[in-house]
């Protein structure tokens, strides 16, 4: 009956595989190239835009918020982080210096 089933022998050892550490540290190191070109340089030059950003703002400067709100600088404090924005002739709000998003051209209030 030997000839209908093929007999199943165990297979001889082989030889123990060396280069799985290589491997292993070329993919890490693999990961660790595409984190920092895809992830943390991006958002640390979004950062250092906004940074710019905050610190070349000045009184009469037109600025849109994080929240939306479009209006003039009309004081900015150098020990606080914070300024006063003139949403309209009687309304001043106080804003952190990190809500404003964008400095708008001058007269995009006028236009709105």
């Amino acid at each position: 009956m030997d000839f209908f089933i093929s007999n199943a022998y165990a297979q001889q050892q082989g030889a123990a595989q060396s280069g799985g550490v290589m491997e292993l540290v070329f993919m890490l190191l693999a990961f660790g190239l595409i984190f920092y070109f895809m992830i943390y340089r991006p958002q640390a030059k979004r950062v250092k835009q906004h940074r710019e950003l905050v610190a070349s703002m000045g009184k009469g400067d037109e600025v849109l918020t994080n929240g939306g709100i479009v209006g003039r600088i009309t004081k900015i404090s150098d020990d606080k982080d914070v300024m006063v924005i003139a949403i309209s002739d009687s309304v001043e709000v106080t804003v952190q210096k990190a809500a404003v998003t964008s400095v708008l051209p001058k007269g995009t209030m006028k236009s709105l």
